[in-house]
């Protein structure tokens, strides 16, 4: 699309914290030898204290969330599903492809119409906050037949007010993306948070040896180090509202987002996409709402001031 643009890219289009977390070194063996069962209930053991989990068996661990978006459809017969959005695109077609009929609502579902419902709390792309005890009442319409609410926290780590899991009931799964909160996406590690027997099913689907010796490893460092995690937040935090003056201040308005990601909406934004794109700056658009571009945070000072030069040509 931009050949003639300035390389390296900088790369604004993911929701990924931009400044991982500094991994230790870890032990050749982790390459070396397939992960033991210890291993595994190592990490689940952390994950659960974490995020706040009742216990390891409560936890699932996965190559990444994706994988869990993927595997959830699997595990019911055909439903009747209603995705909360417009939000994040694969949850609708993962659901779709496991042969579900998907309908997308605009907001939690009257009890009765659905088997299954998938909400992005807070939402992508617009950062919305669905509250604890709407979900839990969702949960328990649900779980009167047999339904499944799903909750899909990627962006959760960094938000203040979000409750433990434990307290929507045994017919919700939550998910936890360990990648964009830490920084490490290329790592592949994903957690479902989610009632014992059902946690022990998505394990069951996604077979033995699901998460690299490495992964643990990186999980097993960076989990138990909450205060890395409160002060990353903080920064981030920061870095948001920093991205929304500098928006703001070139004519977008700020419609939405985290403390990973900000939405914003120009009076016309594809001309602002080319802009970004010819300067080398990739970003989020969206094709049922050009005037609509997602950026996530610029990794260091020459990428912030790579953007502000860009910005200011629009």
């Amino acid at each position: 699309m931009f050949p003639d643009a300035p390389e390296p890219w900088i790369d604004l289009s993911t929701g990924i914290n931009p400044v991982p977390y500094p991994l230790p070194p870890f032990e050749a063996s982790a390459l070396c030898r397939l992960p033991s069962a210890a291993d595994l209930l190592a990490l689940k053991r952390a994950a659960a204290e974490a995020y706040g989990a009742s216990g390891p068996e409560s936890v699932a661990a996965a190559p990444g969330s994706q994988i869990l978006i993927e595997t959830l459809p699997r595990l019911r017969a055909r439903a009747r599903v209603a995705v909360v959005g417009p939000t994040y695109a694969e949850h609708a077609a993962a659901w779709a492809r496991g042969g579900h009929d998907v309908e997308t609502v605009p907001d939690l579902p009257a009890a009765g119409r659905f088997e299954a419902v998938v909400v992005v709390n807070p939402n992508n792309p617009d950062g919305r906050v669905h509250e604890t005890g709407r979900l839990a009442e969702m949960a328990r319409d649900l779980a009167a037949w047999g339904g499944m609410l799903v909750v899909d926290e990627a962006f959760a780590d960094f938000e203040p007010g979000f409750a433990e899991p434990g307290a929507l009931g045994p017919s919700a799964v939550r998910l936890r993306s360990f990648g964009k909160s830490y920084g490490l996406a290329g790592l592949r590690l994903g957690f479902a948070l989610a009632a014992p027997a059902l946690a022990r099913r998505i394990e069951t689907a996604l077979g033995p040896w699901a998460v690299s010796g490495p992964a643990i490893a990186a999980g097993l460092a960076a989990l138990p180090d909450r205060a890395w995690c409160r002060e990353a937040a903080a920064a981030r935090a920061q870095d948001a509202a920093r991205l929304d003056r500098m928006i703001q201040h070139h004519g977008g308005r700020i419609v939405g987002g985290t403390a990973l990601f900000r939405t914003a909406v120009f009076d016309d934004g594809p001309a602002v996409f080319r802009r970004l794109g010819k300067a080398g700056i990739y970003v989020r658009r969206f094709p049922a709402t050009p005037a609509q571009l997602r950026f996530g945070l610029p990794p260091d000072k020459g990428a912030w001031c790579r953007l502000s030069r860009a910005l200011k040509l629009v």
